[in-house]
């Protein structure tokens, strides 16, 4: 059965490398014939969260931007891929951006399948653990039903498309095809 999969790619560089192996999972993911979406994050208006509670009332943020339709589409989707670089160890901060925003509906983001794409210019993968916690905090520990499907950590990977180069695009793909 198709599934409907919603990749939010968050690297700042468009064809950056967590980028490149978004649309390599989403290759593989519409070739199995599920219905994929990716957004590029930076390429939408996302404002910081400002603390001010009114969604817990409302369940609407009060802020004018495109993360209402973001959210929509998580809420609507069957897989969602959290895709990020590493920056000093954890995810970028559109990412944790996102992640923030998702206060007014995050109840509604339930029973998803999760998939994380890090990648990272450091080699040892126990320094990759602060960046899988953060999207585990969000995923497994504030969102009813979630099940974690995979994690794909591209490492050693530094500047704009050295990923094309490595095993890690067909891992990518491969990950996708198999959702």
């Amino acid at each position: 059965m198709a599934k409907k999969i919603l990749i939010l790619s968050a690297s700042p560089r468009k064809h950056g490398n967590s980028d490149i192996l978004s649309d390599e999972f989403a290759k593989g993911a519409t070739e199995a014939g599920n219905q994929v979406e990716k957004i590029f994050i930076m390429g939408k208006k996302i404002n910081y969260c400002r603390g001010c509670e009114v969604c817990d009332s409302t369940h609407q943020c009060i802020q004018d931007d495109d993360m209402d339709e973001i959210l929509e589409k998580m809420v609507q989707a069957d897989v969602i891929v959290l895709a990020s670089p590493v920056y000093f160890y954890t995810i970028d901060g559109q990412m944790k951006t996102l992640i923030d925003r998702t206060v007014p509906r995050y109840m509604e983001i339930s029973n998803k399948e999760f998939y994380y794409i890090i990648t990272a210019a450091d080699t040892n993968i126990s320094n990759m653990q602060k960046a899988i916690e953060c999207f585990r905090g969000f995923t497994m520990d504030c969102l009813s039903g979630s099940v974690e499907r995979g994690i794909l950590l591209g490492l050693g990977i530094w500047h704009k498309g050295e990923v094309e180069k490595t095993r890690y695009i067909e891992e990518a793909y491969t990950m996708g095809k198999n959702v």
